[in-house]
């Protein structure tokens, strides 16, 4: 029972984070400050939810790069909408991206199940489809100056301290919505029978259709769920930055994918879990924080992001050839 855990990616990754973060504490005491892990927690849950939406869909034996274009076409919608009839209500803001998200996401999917054109290729085309289309509509706007209660909630949070210079920080409600969506999602994947096919689909696709399985509607869920939560994800950006730029998602879907990779989920399916992605977007995102705190340029995040990704890639491969191993003695 030890051996096993002790094996587990997840061990593995929280003895890392462990360790860098007493690098970067020597480097610069004010990493592990309250207020700076607040923040970075903050700043990052973007990120932590769309890698949430991407590990279900390595899980399933795919894989979706078009959530960035997602997030961005279902955030630009809710933006026009609010500022153009000044929504007031959170609430309705917040459920404007996520049935264009999950729409989107089934666009993916119906093409995925049908084509039968490996998804990352079917995917990329999508990105370009959706950002293209937006671009041609927006023309490249930007939108900001949203209502007063969007801007308010943005500034919420769970729990306030404040600062030896008298200013609030604390945990954002973004933080938590983080969090809950990574257990959410844990859940779904370990006790929803969804959750068991997923899996049972990225272990041996073959063996699944043989069993029975509804593949279509595996792949329709897992797809969906990325594009729910790049909706969800599209609304926690554009409030964590009060304004819409139609060019500031795209782009980051190595940053996602190395996080869901570094924390266990494999590129062939059928392994990963939510407590490995959330440890890989901070092991990311220290990363990232740290490079900041050291005041290093900005082409330097380039090239550690470039490394990580490579490693990511590597452990994945190195875990699917000790796998292989494993079932040969078995």
């Amino acid at each position: 029972m030890l051996g096993r855990i002790a094996g587990r990616t997840e061990v593995y990754l929280a003895g890392v984070l462990i360790v860098l973060s007493v690098v970067l504490f020597i480097l610069n005491p004010k990493f592990l400050t309250a207020e700076n892990l607040f923040d970075v927690l903050r700043n990052n849950s973007f990120l932590g939810i769309v890698a949430l939406g991407e590990l279900v869909v390595l899980v399933s034996g795919g894989i979706d790069v078009s959530f960035t274009a997602i997030a961005t076409v279902a955030q630009y919608v809710m933006g026009v909408i609010i500022t153009k009839y000044m929504v007031e209500s959170v609430f309705f803001a917040f459920l404007i991206p996520i049935p264009i998200g999950i729409a989107l996401g089934a666009f993916n999917a119906f093409l995925v199940n049908r084509t039968r054109v490996h998804p990352v290729i079917i995917t990329i085309s999508n990105l370009n489809v959706f950002y293209g289309l937006l671009m041609v509509v927006s023309k490249g706007r930007w939108i900001y100056g949203f209502p007063g209660p969007f801007r308010d909630f943005a500034r919420l949070k769970v729990l306030t301290l404040i600062s030896e210079k008298g200013v609030d920080y604390g945990l954002s409600i973004f933080t938590v919505a983080w969090f809950f969506i990574a257990f959410a999602t844990w859940v779904v994947l370990r006790y929803l029978p969804i959750g068991r096919k997923v899996y049972a689909l990225g272990g041996n696709s073959e063996a699944a259709r043989r069993a029975g399985f509804d593949i279509f509607r595996i792949q329709l869920f897992v797809y969906c769920y990325i594009g729910f939560l790049s909706g969800i994800a599209g609304f926690v950006h554009a409030a964590l930055n009060q304004m819409i730029q139609p060019n500031a998602i795209v782009g980051r879907e190595l940053d996602v994918l190395a996080a869901a990779i570094l924390g266990g989920a494999s590129v062939f399916g059928g392994a990963g879990s939510p407590l490995g992605v959330v440890l890989g977007v901070l092991f990311i995102a220290f990363i990232k924080n740290g490079l900041i705190l050291m005041k290093a340029s900005a082409y330097w995040h380039q090239v550690i992001m470039g490394l990580i990704i490579v490693l990511a890639a590597t452990l994945s491969a190195y875990q699917q050839s000790l796998e292989r191993k494993r079932r040969r003695w078995v």
